[in-house]
């Protein structure tokens, strides 16, 4: 005999909730056919919050018993329930491994080979267009928490503001191969400047910290990630001084 369970969800032309079709899909998931009940309205919502002295929807009922929200089912189920709070690393995997397949494809396009010293150029280039796209998405964010540490920004603060489009300048060069005797020095100077800055605050001062590597309200910790990100610019700029 099926499970079944009822689930309550708000469905508006105004707004369609996406915890609702995550809860419903959560459910059907683990076996349970869903009693689909749609809220339409404003006030239909309200007089089911009333009725089950409720603050949100949706809410999921098991054998008439009231479950709760998507992340109360989670719970429910022994699923992980994301901590928005935690120390999330997925954004710099992504932009990296995006980075990676990105340089690949471009290699291959190009030199019929998917691992090329080209390609590896291309990668670094790539990976600093996206870290730069991540800050730009959110100056004010990146700046406050770039002026945490960078030694510079500090001294003064609308190189906090500059950062970003220096970062994104130097990378599109590096990327084209074109007026590498701007993007060099630029690359060159805001890398070494942010990996003495790392370094000095994570592993001279020891101090906890998030990184601004990935743009403003992220949760990875300053370190390794943000050294990685100026210790390749730097190295990137000191390759192309050299190559020519």
């Amino acid at each position: 005999m099926a499970r079944t369970a009822t689930l309550y969800r708000m469905a508006t032309p105004q707004h369609l909730c996406p915890f609702g079709l995550k809860a419903r899909d959560l459910l059907r998931r683990q076996g349970y056919e869903v009693d689909d009940h749609l809220l339409t309205s404003r006030a239909a919502q309200d007089a089911f919050k009333a009725e089950h002295s409720v603050q949100t929807t949706p809410q999921a009922f098991i054998d008439g018993v009231r479950i709760g929200g998507f992340t109360d089912l989670l719970r429910h189920f022994g699923k992980p329930v994301p901590d928005p709070r935690a120390t999330a690393y997925v954004p710099v995997i992504a932009i990296f491994a995006m980075a990676a397949a990105m340089a690949a494809a471009m290699s291959w396009a190009s030199l019929g080979a998917l691992v090329t010293a080209r390609g590896a150029e291309w990668f670094v280039a790539v990976a600093m267009c996206l870290l730069a796209l991540q800050k730009l998405r959110d100056v004010e964010g990146f700046t406050n928490g770039f002026l945490g540490y960078d030694l510079l920004a500090r001294r003064w603060v609308p190189y906090a503001y500059v950062y970003p489009f220096a970062e994104a300048l130097a990378g599109v060069l590096m990327l084209a191969g074109a007026l590498l005797w701007l993007a060099v020095p630029v690359a060159l100077a805001i890398g070494t400047i942010g990996a003495w800055s790392v370094i000095r605050a994570v592993y001279v001062e020891r101090r906890e910290l998030k990184c601004a590597c990935v743009g403003g309200g992220s949760n990875v910790p300053l370190g390794f990630v943000s050294l990685v990100e100026n210790v390749m610019m730097v190295g990137m700029a000191l390759w192309m001084a050299v190559r020519g």
